[in-house]
């Protein structure tokens, strides 16, 4: 028997949608930032922007919401979608999570971090994609995902 689906249509056993935004300057990076330690799914590791779709939400009512609230920029065009991916999280729910590579409206020098969420912030370069190998020596997501940004950005001409 299958579970009756909940008010937003979802039944138990679908994942949670999820949108990230790989966002892009000028000169072709790509911005992450560090999860607080205190944070309960991937605590002090580099990430992209990003986060759950609500109750309601289209995912790209999400993706605008998302770069609003974790950084205070305006999402300004969506490029293309990098990918798509479901993983599982420490919490034992699967999520199926959709990433876009994206400009922004905002000062770039100086992103307002979601508060008790994310402590620091850093533009890579493809040459820099080491640095989100930090704390995360089993798990190469993000770096996978920032490295699909890049062969992106290469086909646009970066």
């Amino acid at each position: 028997m299958t579970a009756p689906p909940e008010p937003s249509g979802r039944t138990p056993a679908d994942p949670l949608l999820c949108a990230g935004a790989l966002i892009v300057d000028d000169d072709g990076r790509i911005f992450v930032q560090r999860r607080s330690a205190d944070r309960r799914l991937f605590p002090d590791t580099w990430d992209i922007v990003g986060g759950h779709v609500e109750a309601g939400e289209s995912v790209d009512e999400a993706l605008h919401r998302e770069v609003r609230e974790e950084t205070g920029w305006i999402l300004s065009h969506v490029l293309g979608t990098v990918g798509e991916h479901t993983w599982k999280g420490d919490d034992g729910l699967y999520r199926l999570e959709t990433d876009y590579l994206c400009r922004v409206d905002g000062d770039l020098t100086r992103p307002r971090l979601e508060a008790g969420k994310h402590t620091d912030f850093a533009w890579v370069t493809e040459a820099e994609l080491d640095l989100l190998d930090e704390n995360r020596p089993d798990d190469d997501t993000i770096r996978r995902i920032v490295a699909d940004g890049f062969a992106m950005l290469r086909v646009f001409g970066f």
